[in-house]
């Protein structure tokens, strides 16, 4: 009898932004696979008999590749487990979600995607910033900070982005800000627009700070900000 995968976004740091159906995923999981980017408290929440996995990615160094952690899933699912695959935020926003849900299409295991409050969404509302606002801007796209290093040209389309869309959300942007920076300037944002930066979204240890596109640079460096950080770029900044 072949198990059940739950891939499950366990929000971006504050334990409250654990969804009702996320936490009960947790608590009759056989297994978990969890993540680096996960409040610690969220594994109370685990029966004591399950079997913890941990799968995270930091700084460069994976614990498990996504092809290992991809026959797991497939391989305790049909043990007959129940598998709750845990990630940080939401588990289909630059979190692999998809890539897992094919591996487990292809081998016809049954599995749900339980949705988790992104830090796209939450790290700005916490910082006290509004993605939208009627007289600001009404519309917001999420980029990541990086691509991965094997696409043969990137999937940016940097003219449109920069001059097309109100607010500008960049995950994991730290280590490229100057790229970043750069490529929206180059294809016309304004280089005064109003930017924030907030590390570690939603927790005690929450750290933004603000500048325009040409001086957040030097502050990421001179404040000595470190992943995991959110990017926010847009009018809607100047509204903390």
């Amino acid at each position: 009898m072949k198990g059940k995968v739950y891939l499950v976004g366990a929000g971006p740091g504050d334990i409250g932004l654990l969804t009702i159906k996320g936490l009960k995923c947790l608590r009759k999981a056989d297994v978990v696979i969890y993540d680096f980017h996960l409040n610690a408290q969220v594994l109370n929440y685990i029966s004591h008999n399950a079997e913890f996995i941990y799968a995270g990615k930091r700084g460069g160094h994976h614990t498990l590749t996504q092809d290992e952690i991809n026959n797991i899933l497939v391989r305790k699912a049909k043990e007959g487990k129940i598998i709750c695959r845990l990630k940080g935020g939401d588990p289909f926003v630059f979190g692999r979600g998809g890539e897992e849900a094919e591996a487990l299409s292809r081998e016809g295991i049954a599995f749900e995607v339980v949705p988790g409050v992104s830090s796209a969404i939450a790290a700005p509302a916490y910082a006290g910033i509004p993605l939208t606002h009627r007289l600001l801007s009404s519309s917001f796209a999420v980029i990541p900070g990086y691509e991965d290093a094997a696409k043969k040209e990137s999937m940016i389309d940097w003219s449109k982005l920069a001059t097309g869309v109100g607010t500008l959300v960049f995950l994991m942007a730290v280590k490229n800000v100057d790229l970043i920076v750069r490529k929206l300037m180059e294809h016309g944002r304004p280089s005064e627009t109003p930017v924030a930066v907030v590390r570690w979204g939603t927790r005690p240890d929450q750290k933004t700070i603000v500048g325009t596109l040409e001086s957040i640079p030097a502050i990421v460096k001179e404040k000595h900000i470190q992943p995991p950080a959110v990017m926010i770029v847009g009018e809607v900044v100047n509204l903390r």
